[in-house]
Order: C-alpha cells, then sequence, then structure tokens
C-alpha cells in the first residue's frame, strides 16, 4: 500500500523475503520513495508497520493514521499468508486431495477434510494453498465471528442490538479475506471456545465475553496440524462444534451463542501414532498422500519445491493464471450450488454402494450426496451425473469401506443353453412380448434421462464388497493402510496434585492447587462494585466463591501382575525359563515407566514378594532368591492378584492391570486353606477333590475378569501328562493362553510382550 500526502512517502509493507533490504529496496524506488526514506516490514505472527518520513515524530504520527484507516476498514487487496504460500496449482500429483479441498471450498459445510501421510508429503502445503482460493467473505462490520449480513437468524449473541438492527433495516458490513485459523496442539478449552476477558470484565464491571479460535474460524478455513495427537477431550468437543454448526457457551455467568462453520481440514502422521475410528467417521473426506509417484513427477516436485525457495515471485506469478481461474470457478461453483439438484435414483445408487461395501453408520451416504453435489456445482452442472456420483463414491466411500476384496481372476463366459424345443406359436408370442418389454425399457430410460435421474451403469463395488477397478482398489487399499492404528489414545489420569493443567473446576473440598485463571475469570465482573463496599484498598478482590481448582491429567501407566508358580510340579518343569521370561519383562516394563509386581505362590499360600514398584534393581533380587518346592495354591495366587490389582486401580495410579500367570495348572491347594479356615487346616478335615479345586479356580478367573483385568496365561505343563486347564482359566477369565512348554526365557517373554502391547493398544 501506498499514499502520497503533502510530499510525504509511506510504505506499508509485509514482506518476510530472506534478506529483503534489496527487496524492499527495490518497491520503494518502484514507487517512486527518495532514497534513504524507504520504510521495512516484516511479518513475524503479526502485522508489524514502519513509516519513514521526515522525522521520528512524524513517522509515528503517520503510522498511528494508517493503523487508524486499517481499523476503520481499510483492509488489503491481497492477504500476505496468500503471497508467501506454495500455490495449491503449483502441487505435483494428488489429484484426489486437491480435487477434495476444492469441493471443500465450494461446499465449506462439506464436513471437512482429513489428510494422512508420511513425512514430506505436502499434507500441509495443500492444506494452507488451498486458502488463496477463497473468495474474501462480507461480515457484518463489528461482528466477531464474521456473521453473515444475509443471515441475520444465525447471528452471534447481542449483535442485533450493538448495531441496533431492526427486519428490513441497513446492515453495516466491510469486505475482508477468509480467515485460516490453526489450532495447535497443545490448545486448552477456553481458548478453543472462548471465555471471559478479565481485563475487560474488570473495567466494566460486568461478564464480558473473549472469542475463542472457533469464532475467528467462521467462515473460513479450520486447519488442525496433527490432529491424532491432539488430546482426544479437546477432539471430541471440536468435532461436536462442528457438525452443530453453533458454539454454546454456558460458563462463568457466560451464556453466549455463535454461528461456526469452518471448512475443517486435519492432516495427520499414520507413523506418530492411529487416529480413532470416531473421528475419522465424523470427518467427510479421509485420504492418504502416500500415493505412488512416477520417477518424472518426483523430478518436477523437486524443481518445483527448489524454484520456490529461491524465486518464490516467479513461482507465485507462473502459478498465477492458474490460481485466478481456479478461484473464479470456485465463486461460480458456490453460486451454482444453490442450485443443483440429486434424484432419488441416485441417492439409492449412493446407499447401495454403502451396503456393497459394508460401511458402518449413515455418515457416508450424507456425506456423499452434499459431494456428489458440489462436485457437480464444480464443473458447472446443475444436476449431479454418474461422473459426481462415481467421485462421491472414490472420496467418501471408498475409504470407508471394510470389504475391500480383489477382483477374482477374468474367467471365460459359460456356453449359451440350448434353445428349447417350442412350437412357432409359442416363439412368435414370446418375441412379441419382448419387444414390447424393450419398448417399455426404453420409454423407461428417457423418462428417466429427463427426470436427470442419471446413475453410473456399474457398481464400484459388486454384491459381495469386490472393488472391481483396480485402480480405485489400490487407492482403497493405500487409504486404509495409512491410517494407522485406530483404537483409544492412551489412557490418562486425573487428579488435582500431580500433572498437567487441562482445566479448571469447581473444588470439592479443599483447594490443593488453585486455577488462578479461572479464579480471576470469575472474580473480575465484581471489582467494581467490591471495590466500593470494601474499607481496605486492594489491587483485586477475591472472594472464597471466586476460588476454582486445577484439574491434573499425566499419563496412566501399566501394572504388570507376575503370578509364578513356584511348586514342586512347576519346578519340573524349567523354572528357570519361567525366571528369566520375568526377569526380561520386568526390564522391559521398567523401560516402558510402567510398574511390576511380583507374587509366587508355594506351599500353602501366596505372598507379594514385590509391590507394586518400578525398582529393577529390587525386582531381580528378590526373583533370584524366589524358592521352589511344596504345594501349588493357585487360587490363592489369582485372589491376590486380583485385589493387588483393584487396589492399584481405585488409587488412580495406575490406568490398567494385566495378571501375567506362569503355571501348568495342577493346583492342590484350596483358598480355605491358604486363608487359613479352621475347618480347611484341621487335622481332620477332608481332603477337597480335584472338581471342587477346579471348580474353585475357575470362578476366581471369572472375577478377574469381571474386576477390569486382563489375563495372561503361559502354559509350561508338559504335553504328555498335560490337563488343558490352564487354558480353561484363560477361557474363563476372557484373556489369552500361550502353550510354551519347552520354550526358553526369551521366547516366553516375547509372547508376553506381544500380549501386553496388543492390551494398551485395545
Amino acid at each position: 500500500w501506498n499514499r502520497r500526502r503533502s510530499g510525504e512517502f509511506v510504505v506499508i509493507s509485509t514482506c518476510d523475503c530472506r534478506g529483503g533490504g534489496h527487496a524492499m529496496r527495490c518497491h520503494g524506488r518502484a514507487l517512486g520513495a527518495p532514497r534513504g526514506v524507504t520504510g521495512r516490514a516484516k511479518r513475524r505472527g503479526s502485522a508489524h508497520v514502519r513509516a519513514a518520513a521526515g522525522t521520528d515524530a512524524e513517522a509515528a504520527k503517520r503510522a498511528q493514521e494508517v493503523e487508524r484507516a486499517m481499523n476503520e476498514g481499510f483492509t488489503p487487496v491481497e492477504d500476505v499468508r496468500m503471497r508467501t504460500t506454495f500455490p495449491l496449482a503449483a502441487v505435483i500429483g494428488q489429484e484426489a486431495i486437491k480435487t477434495a479441498l476444492l469441493l471443500g471450498a465450494v461446499d465449506p459445510t462439506l464436513g471437512g477434510v482429513a489428510i494422512s501421510g508420511r513425512r514430506g508429503t505436502a499434507k500441509s502445503v495443500m492444506a494452507r494453498g488451498l486458502h488463496a482460493l477463497l473468495p474474501p467473505i462480507e461480515v457484518v462490520e463489528g461482528s466477531y465471528c464474521n456473521a453473515d449480513p444475509a443471515r441475520p437468524n444465525e447471528w452471534e449473541t447481542g449483535l442485533a442490538s450493538l448495531i441496533n438492527y431492526q427486519d428490513g433495516s441497513d446492515v453495516p458490513t466491510k469486505v475482508k479475506p477468509a480467515p485460516f485459523v490453526q489450532i495447535p496442539l497443545g490448545v486448552t478449552e477456553d481458548r478453543l471456545v472462548g471465555t471471559v476477558d478479565i481485563e475487560e470484565s474488570m473495567r466494566q464491571g460486568k461478564t464480558v465475553f473473549q472469542p475463542g479460535l472457533l469464532a475467528e474460524a467462521h467462515r473460513g478455513v479450520l486447519y488442525i496440524d496433527e490432529i491424532n495427537l491432539l488430546d482426544e477431550g479437546i477432539s471430541n468437543l471440536l468435532l461436536s462444534i462442528l457438525a452443530d454448526g453453533i458454539n454454546v457457551v454456558e460458563r462463568e455467568g457466560l451464556s453466549i451463542t455463535h454461528p461456526c462453520k469452518p471448512l475443517l481440514i486435519a492432516t495427520y502422521n499414520p507413523e506418530e501414532g492411529g487416529i480413532r475410528e470416531h473421528l475419522l467417521d465424523r470427518i467427510a473426506v479421509t485420504l492418504s498422500a502416500d500415493m505412488a509417484m512416477s520417477f518424472d513427477d518426483r523430478v518436477s516436485a523437486v524443481d518445483i519445491a527448489t524454484s520456490f525457495q529461491d524465486f518464490r515471485a516467479t513461482v507465485l506469478s507462473e502459478a498465477e493464471e492458474a490460481t485466478d481461474s481456479t478461484k473464479t470457478q470456485v465463486v461460480l461453483a458456490r453460486e451454482w450450488l444453490k442450485d443443483v439438484t440429486i434424484g432419488d435414483k441416485q441417492v439409492q445408487y449412493l446407499v447401495d454402494e454403502c451396503m456393497r461395501g459394508q460401511v458402518q453408520g449413515h455418515r457416508a451416504e450424507l456425506f456423499a450426496t452434499r459431494v456428489a453435489m458440489a462436485h457437480a456445482a464444480l464443473g458447472g452442472r446443475d444436476s449431479v451425473t454418474p461422473e459426481d456420483l462415481k467421485k462421491a463414491v472414490e472420496l467418501v466411500i471408498l475409504p470407508r469401506a471394510t470389504q475391500i476384496d480383489a477382483p477374482p481372476p477374468d474367467q471365460p463366459p459359460p456356453p449359451p443353453p440350448p434353445p428349447p424345443q417350442d412350437d412357432a406359436e409359442e416363439n412368435e408370442e414370446e418375441e412379441n412380448e419382448e419387444e414390447e418389454e424393450q419398448e417399455e425399457e426404453e420409454e423407461t430410460e428417457e423418462d428417466k434421462e429427463d427426470e436427470s435421474e442419471q446413475i453410473p451403469e456399474e457398481f464400484v463395488f459388486d454384491s459381495e464388497g469386490v472393488v472391481m477397478d483396480e485402480n480405485l482398489l489400490y487407492l482403497a487399499q493405500m487409504q486404509q493402510r495409512n491410517q494407522g492404528r485406530s483404537g483409544r489414545s492412551k489412557n490418562l489420569i486425573f487428579s488435582d496434585d500431580r500433572g498437567r493443567y487441562i482445566k479448571p473446576m469447581l473444588p470439592k473440598g479443599k483447594v490443593t492447587r488453585l486455577a488462578v485463571d479461572a479464579t480471576m475469570r470469575a472474580a473480575a465482573p465484581y471489582q467494581a462494585s467490591r471495590r466500593a463496599r470494601s474499607t481496605t484498598e486492594r489491587k483485586v478482590y477475591v472472594e472464597k466463591s471466586d476460588m476454582r481448582s486445577k484439574k491434573l491429567a499425566r499419563k496412566a501407566g501399566a501394572l504388570v501382575i507376575f503370578v509364578v508358580d513356584a511348586s514342586g510340579s512347576m519346578a519340573l518343569n524349567r523354572m528357570q525359563s519361567a525366571k528369566g521370561a520375568a526377569l526380561r519383562l520386568l526390564t522391559d516394563s521398567y523401560q516402558s515407566r510402567d510398574q511390576v509386581c511380583l507374587i509366587p505362590f508355594r506351599g500353602d499360600k501366596a505372598e507379594v514378594l514385590l509391590p507394586p514398584s518400578k525398582s529393577i534393581a529390587m525386582a531381580k533380587n528378590r526373583l533370584d532368591r524366589l524358592p521352589c518346592g511344596g504345594g501349588s495354591p493357585l487360587a490363592h495366587g489369582l485372589s491376590t492378584a486380583v485385589r493387588v490389582g483393584m487396589n492399584a486401580l481405585s488409587a488412580g495410579e495406575v490406568g490398567r492391570c494385566m495378571v501375567v500367570c506362569l503355571t501348568d495348572g495342577r493346583a492342590n491347594v484350596t483358598l480355605a486353606k491358604s486363608n487359613g479356615d479352621p475347618d480347611a487346616i484341621a487335622p481332620d478335615a477332608p481332603k477337597p477333590t480335584q472338581e471342587d479345586i477346579r471348580d474353585e479356580i475357575l470362578d476366581i478367573s471369572k472375577k478377574v475378569g469381571l474386576a477390569g483385568l486382563q489375563l495372561l496365561v503361559i502354559d509350561t505343563e508338559n504335553k504328555f501328562v498335560s490337563t488343558g486347564f490352564a487354558e480353561e482359566i484363560a477361557k474363563a477369565a476372557g484373556g489369552k493362553y500361550y502353550y510354551l512348554p519347552n520354550a526358553n526365557d526369551a521366547t516366553i517373554a516375547a509372547a508376553t510382550s506381544q500380549a501386553i502391547a496388543a492390551a494398551k493398544a485395545s
């Protein structure tokens, strides 16, 4: 921008070129600035303005005038981020992702686009490049969430009274670039949805709302990089608000609602952790950027990326024509989208494809319908065509399909059966009927074409869910392969004494960790009234009702309880291997910051040799001294493990607990005898039968599963004398069973580690 007034020249620049002195001097002289009076400014997160004038006072005055003009609605024609972002039109390959992004630009309420891919696959480049293609938006002046002047029923709370709006009255508006808001990984709920403005609340003496990132992103782009690493609670809240299209804030004396309909673009790297299926299901299009590229395309990608780093202006100018053309196409498509229609037969086709692909839920049909309509509008059509339906299946339904198989090899069709030997009259009647049916079918097809009910001739999925097109099959396999392992995110332990501060809460009893920010927000609106009635002078007046405590969260470790059979029967079946495996597992558990517990059982009862601990040295010392011989009180060992595990879970020290039982299943001591029951230890006590001991152990095993503990049974019994009871124990508890009679310590440790890893990922 430049202005000439009274011989003065002002340059306001947001250039961030490296070593931008040369560029700025060139810009200044090209605009007619005298030597030595060129202003330079670089944008580092916020616009930084410098004015060049005769004196420092005049420069400061002119800078204030320019800033005032900007606040009054003087906005740049081209946002600086758009001029420094790699253009989407210059990206080599990735046609499916670029199409999905353009469809999102046409219909921001599409449902969002998620891009998965490993490092260096242009995920963020494409997401940011879309911003330059979005047209500017007209907003109500004074709105903090970019309210649409044409939709007063969606305005935020209090905007109508702020501008004195009545039905039919004029609305003050201004035009601004479409916003681009990025959600940081460490974002808090307050920053996301909005909170109390402490400074304004203290100044005005009432609660004042401070908008969050969702308000800023309305009618623009909401970008989340590494969404798989975003906090689980934040991601659930975010997608819930985007699905509703409105943000409702009810907290700390506030009752605010404002629209929230941005285009969601999310990227993630599956190697850094999977993304939950619940989140993927709520995003319309999920594609992979790891598609194979040809040799020529990879060379072209290197050339264009190098040129953009060294000669950014040249690359932007070369892609300017394509960018302007696409921008115009998006603007026209938004208008055409209002008139696009889709027929009932076409919707039925999309539903049929979902059923053939065994897609779960109904969001796929809804998203596919909007994608088909947006694709038709992007092509300048007022009705959906078979091409649009196929694109919707490719972008929405195919990545969600649970049944993806390769087509069978081509086989020659069977020979036609011989014609029946019928009378000539019957043949003539059948031929006449066939001609009439053909005429009716032709008329029906003409009616369908007139009604614009065109559907593809073939389904993408056959009746058994097999993808018939080899290219689409490869695309679907790559997309599902790069989605990463889905499931629950890492468990967290919530407390009020240790961990990371995630949100404030009303205290329950004594406040151990004071949330200063939330306490100040609660007290801010009452400062004026409290200061008026107070007899002492303070800077801030805080009462007990304003107190808020911190809700903290930390990563939940796992407790691994080793229940080791140290009886005489076990000593005959590779006890040394069991000890070695336990030592290996203890080392691995220590390295993963989990806790370990050791419970050997021998003689008449089990004992907690090592309480839940992280000390590997103590565990090694006690396990090396583990004695052998005596009876096999398996029931008491399992019951002791259940008690220790439940105590650890209830105390909030661990998030999950696994019991690893190393036994041969030959129990011969009842639980009553282990607990010291007088009737069981009396000299004349009846000897329990083997059937009673089995039933007792199976009953305890069921309680292991009901208590939320995971059981892994490693059977080291000799197969020739095997009873198979160890496997029954695992089935009763709903756990896993490994039969490793002759395995060494490394094999046993590997099997156990695999089961523990699977339990943590589930």
